[in-house]
């Protein structure tokens, strides 16, 4: 368990200290990022075997990277990156639209109605999202389930803001099509 002074150090403090061999370190940035992470990745791949595979994939990378880190650039910046490659690499070894996690329908008994209904809108939005291009996807990930600014997931994306907004203007286009077409 880490001490009471490691988990009050910020997440950039602990990475570089991870970078120095404190595995404790890194285990507590582990604790405290592993959650939304495996959220970015499920919500860009549909996934949760291949969420958690690309989590301890990021992580590892994290690891890896920890020895050259410079507090040059935020740690949850520098995370989304990471993250964001694996998912957007994954995607281009993958078949579009290929999901092996769709929601579990609700039971339609009384008073179930509104839960299958919710459910069936969910599937539907994962359906069209899994089916516009990485990129767009990932931009719309960022965006609407994270919340990041556009210049933030501009670093990101490496991209400019300008490039982050064409991404999202064709991601919910490409989105609305796939939705209307169902």
């Amino acid at each position: 368990m880490p001490d009471r002074q490691e988990s009050q150090l910020p997440d950039e403090a602990l990475l570089e200290a991870s970078g120095n061999g404190d595995r404790q370190a890194f285990g507590e940035l582990v604790r405290r990022h592993q959650s939304w992470a495996w959220g970015v990745a499920y919500r860009f791949l549909g996934s949760r075997d291949e969420s958690e595979d690309i989590v301890q994939a990021a992580f590892i990378k994290l690891l890896s990277a920890s020895a050259r880190y410079r507090r040059t650039a935020r740690f949850k910046r520098f995370f989304y990156i990471i993250i964001s490659r694996l998912c957007l690499d994954h995607a281009k070894r993958k078949k579009p639209g290929q999901s092996d996690d769709y929601p579990e329908l609700a039971d339609p008994s009384p008073g179930q109605e509104e839960a299958l209904i919710m459910s069936q809108d969910a599937a539907r939005v994962r359906r069209a999202l899994d089916a516009i291009p990485p990129r767009q996807r990932m931009a719309v990930v960022l965006r609407y389930y994270e919340g990041l600014g556009y210049d933030e997931m501009a670093a990101v994306l490496e991209t400019s803001r300008k490039g982050v907004e064409r991404l999202l203007s064709r991601g919910r286009e490409a989105m609305r099509k796939e939705l209307k077409s169902r």
